[in-house]
């Protein structure tokens, strides 16, 4: 799953839009979408995952109108030009949601896993869309923001990490179902980075397998962050090797899906690690 992030304040430094923000000029933000949409897909990537609103830790919310504006050119521009490639919609609001599907995505990608928008379950359920239901217990209240590192969770607390990421990812479960999606179409994600430390984070990749446990796919989004800047002291921009470490280790875990910045070189990481634990080349 390759990020396309429509924002003027990604923590990776990639979004789409300038920052600070600048209107683009009419038709740009599609163009641009479009460029690096035919770049991933050439370097491998499976999905394209399009998200409107940065959702780093301390970022600020925008309406669903603003992020509406900032997503649709760049969907509706992604699927007319690439009518066969997979588009995830990056979204925890219902009203983001519906658009989306309606120009051209195709799965759902809520880092609330269901809880923050009550109706976005009964969207997904209408579309019949794959969902994917991230564990999160951000609180902005628990930042700390180092400069160069990023902003990273050091007051989060659970009684048994992987125990308590399980019961909470079955709510969200059990939400979806009660809305009628299907459970084929469910996939988890851990939420590494989201309210959690970075002894929190290393642990639950290295556990992955019990996650995977659960009986659902498993999207894996390391790319990047900043447990990864504080391991080895390093800036965003440097971290593609920490990265691909946590890549292998996710996959040889148990990750179906691996959500990343840098496509070419973490989908030759899928490829070699996917050759020696799965033996399906």
């Amino acid at each position: 799953m390759g990020i396309l992030n429509v924002t003027p304040d990604s923590f990776s430094g990639d979004g789409l839009i300038p920052s600070p923000p600048s209107p683009l000029p009419k038709g740009e933000g599609g163009i641009r979408a479009v460029e690096q949409a035919k770049e991933f897909l050439a370097n491998g990537a499976d999905i394209l995952d399009v998200g409107g609103e940065s959702t780093r830790p301390g970022s600020e919310s925008v309406s669903a109108d603003e992020e509406l504006e900032r997503v649709i050119p760049v969907i509706g521009a992604i699927a007319k030009e690439f009518p066969n490639a997979l588009i995830s919609i990056d979204t925890y609001k219902a009203k983001v949601a519906e658009e989306t599907f309606k120009v051209g995505a195709h799965i759902l990608n809520d880092v609330w896993g269901l809880r923050a928008d009550p109706e976005l379950a009964g969207i997904a359920a209408k579309y019949k869309v794959p969902v994917i239901l991230m564990h999160n217990r951000s609180n902005p209240a628990s930042v700390e923001v180092r400069a160069q590192l990023g902003n990273a969770y050091i007051g989060s607390e659970y009684q048994n990490l992987i125990e308590d990421v399980k019961h909470e990812l079955l709510v969200s479960v059990e939400l979806a179902v009660k809305a009628g999606i299907d459970e084929s179409h469910i996939i988890l994600d851990p939420g590494i980075g989201f309210g959690k430390t970075r002894e929190h984070n290393l642990e639950l990749i290295n556990r992955l397998d019990e996650i995977r446990a659960l009986g659902y796919p498993i999207l894996l989004g390391t790319s990047r962050k900043s447990f990864i800047g504080f391991t080895l002291d390093l800036p965003a921009d440097q971290r593609v090797e920490g990265t691909a470490a946590t890549v292998a280790i996710g996959i040889a875990r148990g990750a179906d899906i691996v959500r990343v910045h840098d496509v070419k070189e973490m989908a030759r990481v899928a490829k070699m690690t996917d050759a020696i634990v799965r033996s399906n080349l």
